[in-house]
């Protein structure tokens, strides 16, 4: 009987498999667990990459559905069942009993949003019979199933979101997500050549980070570890170092990180003459409606006397236009923007962050278009040519390159 020992959730990653090599090293980490005398539950992504056979890129361009749907998420599932039923087998060979699971056997239930889904609610009862007679779940990643036995799919990436959720109903010790990366990044490294890992990170920051362009983290999962209170680890999957994330995470800084997102454009409205404040009101709100009702999501939105102001994907930018053309607005777009974005837990009641931000970019000659704030996140929107330096003027002005030494 095992319910004694605490459960780790092990999270692999399509490159923590895609390999002979990658797959003993996974089967060596599992193997770590149990030597520790805890309980290893494992949640796998579909193995490799594009063009590999089983990769979830290669399986989506055999899709014929134009949108997702039923049929299109039954056939994306298919790669992380073929992973973890490989998985499963190799534990056994290795002489760990082992048992794969779909996302739906490990209780996973969601809504009815294909390619997209919410979890609604984990049951993890089969787990724990598997976990109470000493045999190692494997489960696959990125599905679940809907109340009336639909399978879905959680987005890109969501096998994060897999195993977040079942560590949270399994009350798991820890969460490992393995990865090919050395955790979470100080910026980008293609970018700034001083970035570095950072060592630890409260979980609203790894979730501001994953919303605001970082790819280390499925914005999903990290969004629900924040809601959930869920700490995990964000590790290489051959160092098993990385960042560990979680709010007991003491601060000694005010910013952790940069990141960006580029295809942006700056849409500034100008509203015509009205009589009075209810008359504008009135119009800002059949206008945000319309938007709302297309589909377009806004970011960076700022209102005040002299007009509205926001973000969007370059690709909207020419239907918010045409959208608002019959309304009393002076529509101005500039295109070819990227939204800087710097984060940290520690600058909520710092004075200055905002005057080192705007000091940085001045002195590398880099044009702030607008900024919003919110409570640990400056997002600046700038030029998309100016980013690269961007990034590195601002991580060299906060000395992020000693983060993680």
């Amino acid at each position: 009987m095992k319910t004694m020992a605490q459960i780790c959730v092990l999270k692999f990653g399509g490159t923590s498999l895609g390999t002979q090599r990658s797959r003993e090293i996974a089967i060596a980490r599992v193997g770590e667990v149990i030597a520790r005398g805890n309980f290893p539950v494992a949640v796998c992504s579909a193995m490799g990459r594009a063009p590999e056979p089983y990769a979830t890129d290669t399986l989506l361009a055999m899709a014929s559905a134009p949108e997702a749907d039923a049929n299109t998420d039954l056939l994306l599932a298919s790669g992380e069942l073929i992973s973890a039923a490989c998985f499963a087998a190799l534990l056994e060979k290795a002489g760990t009993p082992a048992r794969a699971l779909t996302g739906a056997q490990a209780g996973i239930i969601t809504d009815r949003t294909f390619g997209n889904a919410r979890i609604l609610r984990v049951e993890p009862a089969r787990l724990r019979e598997l976990i109470d007679v000493g045999i190692v779940p494997v489960v696959a990643g990125f599905q679940g199933m809907t109340t009336t036995g639909e399978i879905t799919t959680l987005g890109r990436g969501g096998t994060d979101l897999s195993a977040i959720a079942l560590g949270h109903a399994l009350g798991a010790q820890s969460i490992d997500i393995y990865t090919d990366v050395n955790g979470a990044m100080s910026a980008d490294p293609q970018r700034v050549p001083t970035a570095r890992t950072i060592d630890r990170a409260q979980l609203l920051e790894i979730s501001e980070f994953s919303q605001h362009g970082a790819g280390v983290m499925h914005a999903k999962a990290a969004e629900y570890a924040r809601v959930t209170n869920t700490p995990y680890a964000i590790k290489h999957f051959e160092t098993d170092q990385g960042t560990v994330v979680g709010d007991s995470v003491v601060l000694e800084r005010p910013v952790t990180g940069v990141t960006s997102a580029g295809g942006l454009s700056f849409i500034r409205i100008i509203r015509g003459d009205l009589p009075d404040q209810e008359a504008r009101m009135e119009l800002e709100l059949r206008m945000f409606e319309r938007l709302a009702h297309e589909g377009i999501s806004l970011d960076q939105i700022n209102i005040n006397t002299a007009g509205v102001f926001f973000a969007v994907r370059s690709a909207d930018a020419q239907r918010v236009r045409d959208l608002l053309s019959d309304m009393n607005l002076a529509v101005r777009i500039r295109d070819r923007c990227a939204k800087l974005s710097i984060v940290g837990a520690g600058m909520r009641g710092q004075p200055g962050v905002m005057y080192q931000i705007v000091s940085a970019l001045s002195e590398g000659g880099i044009e702030i278009v607008h900024c919003t704030d919110s409570n640990i996140t400056i997002s600046v929107l700038i030029h998309e040519e100016d980013v690269e330096r961007a990034e590195r003027a601002v991580h060299d002005r906060f000395e992020l390159g000693g983060v993680g030494e």
